[in-house]
């Protein structure tokens, strides 16, 4: 069973989602990895629209070569609405609940959300990040806040994301002249690190790998094509 703190309740208002917002940020640690990364983890979630009905998962891959060594699928319930700013309200319980079942503890989680590039600089990058006590980077598909000159169009390249005149994050180019994904620290971990990992991870799609895999399998899991559950070192690796 994977580790994780219990910080705070997820029975909550909006305005109280906010107030712990506000209170767990201080918990964020900008620093440098320690150890070498051997595994790294994708979470994602996939609802129905007008449904409560959310599919989570947690799919650990092998660093570098990104093959499948763990992974677990969940479905359950939410009852907190989609508000802008307050998506780990939504979406973490069912992240955790798929969390605590994974049995190879990934080095390194990447998110697709925000991390510190969000109003309060909590996202759910940071959020997750924070319980789960690991390395987390944020890699959204869009922008929630901040402001940033576009990247040139090779794949590498980005400019830095600012909010109130702080760095909050970088537009990065992931593919020459694709639009660029959104990466920002999570939790105990640098933003250069953050951005030489997504690049590490890219394997010819804008999405790097890990969240590109998570989000394959919670939406065929949505669609019935699989199964909720755990599977460890599968023979065949992944699915996709």
């Amino acid at each position: 069973m994977a580790f994780y703190r219990t910080l705070h309740s997820w029975d909550v208002s909006p305005d109280e989602a906010i107030k712990i917002q506000n209170q767990l940020r201080n918990l964020v640690k900008v620093e440098k990895l320690v150890g070498e990364i051997r595994y790294i983890a994708g979470a994602d979630v996939s609802f129905d629209k007008g449904s409560n009905v959310v599919y989570a998962g947690v799919l650990v891959l092998k660093f570098p070569e990104l093959e499948e060594v763990d992974r677990s699928l969940v479905v359950t319930e939410v009852n907190f609405p989609y508000i802008p700013g307050l998506l780990s309200f939504r979406e973490s319980p069912a992240l955790i609940k798929a969390w605590e079942k994974i049995k190879i503890a990934p080095d390194v989680v990447m998110i697709d959300g925000q991390g510190i590039a969000h109003p309060r600089r909590f996202g759910i990058a940071s959020h997750f990040g924070v319980l789960v006590d690991k390395p987390t980077i944020g890699c959204a598909k869009s922008l929630l806040v901040g402001v940033y000159e576009e990247p040139k169009g090779e794949a590498g390249n980005f400019s830095y994301l600012y909010d109130s005149g702080e760095i909050i994050g970088v537009a990065l180019r992931t593919r020459d002249n694709v639009q660029p994904v959104f990466v920002s620290i999570g939790h105990k971990i640098t933003l250069d690190e953050s951005i030489q990992i997504v690049m590490k991870t890219v394997r010819g799609y804008r999405i790097p790998e890990p969240t590109r895999q998570a989000h394959l399998i919670v939406n065929a899991l949505r669609r019935g094509e699989i199964k909720p559950g755990t599977r460890t070192n599968p023979e065949q690796g992944s699915l996709f």
